[in-house]
């Protein structure tokens, strides 16, 4: 998306909820709580909003108004809005929406909102291969697919156990600094803790894998000259994304392991001219410690099979030379269902904007953020995004 190069769109403001385990609680309501946060902390007038782009909400499953019905709870009346259903890399991709829209000329204001309350009820249907091969074979969906693309890597380089140790407890790092984190995940981690840690489907640990809470985070997107004319100071910018979707559908590539970030990640900074060392801190997607992995080999900052030995080469905690999913990332702090991905989005605007307290990365110029949708059958994850963010000068 080279028309965000300009760096004539602006993320101007975020809130979350916390991420709490069983609330009892509705997308509804949380995405309420989120809004109001949002509208208290950037001072915008509700009825400026024109623009409205969403996540799904595994809570709200089969609701063919889901949009449109959420945007009126709310208390919006938009010129244009958008549901966006490519799992995990919805939020990013809601930022990116936003800025075409209003490129576009469709709206001025946009509120991209990512909430769920999975962990207190999941209303979703998966059908398809879930309902034809997965399910009747035991195939338990998310937690297989991340074993078996495990094996396939272990078979090929061997699963390196102790960095994916190091990552478990780099992440933890940033969650018990993380007040939003869900509190069950707020506790000390040590490598060895993890190594101990029950195997649940082989070769992942428990604490390879997320965990379902429920959350709401709401983002605000405008032009940057409308921004400025409304006096915001604090601005970032999205300044390149690129997203695939199915990537190798036909398996062409006899690689089960290569994914569309050998895709999207030249696309996104050859947009800007960067490169992989011109990052200052990720926010990856991490709905499982293997994922970081093969997105650090596919995105260019190391080659195949070379990921466990990038991890132990470097300091990937917030104090470190290239931070990682410094809030805890969804592993440490909690996955809200379809909204997961707004986890990461939010955790790397708070560094961008500074406000990040104790956990405040040294530069925090800038960021890469990624996202992933959905698990094939006996396939890599469909979807792939990545997204360059620079802060305002």
């Amino acid at each position: 998306m080279k028309s965000l190069a300009d760096r004539s769109i602006a993320i101007v403001g975020y809130a979350e909820t916390r991420l709490v385990r069983r609330s009892g609680r509705t997308a509804l309501s949380l995405a309420g709580e989120a809004v109001d946060r949002l509208i208290a902390q950037t001072g915008i007038e509700r009825a400026r909003i024109d623009g409205f782009a969403t996540t799904l909400a595994m809570s709200e499953g089969g609701n063919p108004f889901y949009s449109n019905l959420l945007a009126e709870g709310l208390g919006l009346s938009v010129t244009w809005c958008q549901a966006t259903e490519i799992g995990g890399a919805s939020s990013g991709g809601n930022i990116a929406r936003a800025a075409a829209a209003i490129q576009a000329g469709l709206c001025d204001v946009v509120l991209c909102l990512a909430s769920d309350a999975v962990s207190t009820i999941d209303r979703s249907v998966q059908s398809g291969h879930r309902t034809e091969y997965c399910d009747p074979a035991g195939y338990a969906g998310p937690l297989s697919a991340f074993a078996l693309l495990s094996n396939v890597y272990d078979q090929r380089y061997g699963l390196p156990h102790d960095a994916l140790a190091k990552l478990a407890v780099t992440q933890r790092e940033g969650a018990l600094l993380n007040e939003n984190a869900c509190d069950v995940l707020r506790r000390p981690l040590t490598e060895q803790e993890y190594l101990d840690s029950k195997i649940v489907s082989d070769p992942l640990r428990i604490l390879d894998c997320v965990m379902r809470c429920d959350g709401a985070s709401a983002v605000l997107v405008m032009s940057t000259r409308r921004a400025r004319e409304m006096g915001f100071q604090k601005l970032v910018h999205p300044v390149a994304y690129a997203e695939r979707i199915n990537f190798d559908p036909t398996e062409a590539s006899g690689d089960m392991l290569r994914t569309g970030f050998t895709d999207v990640a030249p696309r996104a900074f050859n947009a800007v001219g960067w490169k992989p060392s011109d990052v200052k801190m990720l926010h990856w997607y991490d709905d499982f410690l293997i994922a970081l992995i093969l997105q650090l080999e596919q995105t260019g900052f190391c080659g195949p099979g070379e990921g466990g030995a990038f991890v132990k080469a470097h300091d990937m905690t917030w104090r470190g030379e290239l931070p990682l999913n410094t809030g805890g990332g969804q592993i440490s702090a909690g996955q809200p269902g379809l909204a997961g991905g707004g986890v990461n989005l939010v955790e790397c605007l708070r560094q961008m904007f500074g406000e990040a307290g104790a956990r405040q990365v040294r530069d925090a110029g800038n960021a890469m953020l990624s996202g992933i949708g959905v698990i094939q059958y006996a396939r890599t994850w469909g979807t792939s995004t990545v997204m360059l963010l620079e802060r305002s000068q």
